[in-house]
């Protein structure tokens, strides 16, 4: 009886250990994870500010970019495309700001919401409103598979 005591005793601990090692793997820091998509926003925004768009690992391949008033880009080339012909007719500057971050429970997705402003040269503001992108955790760092915005202007 003792024996059996003990030996349901120690399963016991044991069960519990390994189901409290398992959770604590799974726990993901979702502010760390908002700075490092805010981060990638930083350096987004910073490239396309210079005029010179380079390859920063932003987009995947396979990405997909819902811009206003236009059929989705669809693959990264595309995308870059479409931003350096815009970057061609004008000297405007973006920044973003992630307000909130969705992190799926093992934290290989995260679906960002945002905010973003366009000034001209002058500095004053000529588009902003909100987005929202949809990163995915490729070979250990996100990538933005799919994104969209909306414009706060009224449509003329």
């Amino acid at each position: 009886m003792k024996k059996a005591l003990v030996a349901g005793i120690l399963t016991y601990i044991t069960a519990c250990n390994s189901v409290k090692q398992e959770s604590e793997a799974g726990v993901v820091d979702k502010e760390q994870i908002k700075k490092e998509i805010q981060a990638k926003e930083d350096e987004f925004a910073a490239t396309y500010n210079t005029g010179e768009l380079k390859n920063i690992g932003y987009y995947a391949d396979d990405a997909t970019s819902f811009f206003q008033n236009r059929a989705p880009l669809v693959g990264k080339e595309s995308i870059i495309e479409f931003l350096r012909s815009d970057l061609a007719s004008n000297s405007n500057k973006i920044s973003f700001k992630t307000n909130e971050v969705f992190v799926s429970s093992d934290g290989k997705q995260i679906v960002e919401v945002g905010y973003f402003k366009v000034v001209d040269s002058s500095n004053a503001t000529i588009n902003s409103g909100n987005y929202m992108s949809l990163f995915e955790k490729r070979d250990d760092k996100y990538l933005c598979i799919r994104d969209m915005s909306i414009s706060e202007n009224p449509v003329e």
